[in-house]
């Protein structure tokens, strides 16, 4: 199915914005559901949002809503995570994944069939 490729990961203080950007290989993941799940230390990975190819319908988890929007850009075949008003407790590995379920089961805890290599995300205090 080929390799998701995370970017845009970096060390950044309180309060301050990120951008990551997942690549998708060119139609490989056109009919998925496209997601974002991060892993801090010491904690199991856990979904952040997840959005669909077709439509664009978004799924958020409780403690990014509000803060973190993903979103996709077909012609690129790139999901996007917008991450505002960071804070310390957003620091881990961000990773992209992709998934034949609906995006609302990943939020429920379904588990992508697709990993990126993943990309780390430091918020200082």
């Amino acid at each position: 199915q080929g390799q998701l490729v995370e970017s845009g990961g970096g060390l950044v203080q309180a309060g301050d914005s990120l951008r990551l950007a997942c690549a998708a290989p060119r139609g490989t993941f056109s009919k998925y559901a496209m997601g974002w799940f991060r892993q801090a230390p010491g904690k199991e990975r856990a979904f952040v949002a997840a959005i669909s190819w077709i439509g664009g319908t978004t799924y958020y988890a409780d403690v990014v809503k509000g803060r973190f929007t993903i979103s996709s850009d077909n012609a690129r075949d790139t999901v996007y995570l917008q991450m505002h008003n960071l804070e310390p407790d957003d620091t881990a590995i961000y990773y992209c994944a992709a998934s034949e379920a609906h995006p609302a089961k990943l939020a429920a805890g379904r588990r992508p069939s697709y990993w990126g290599q993943g990309t780390q995300v430091t918020v200082s205090s």
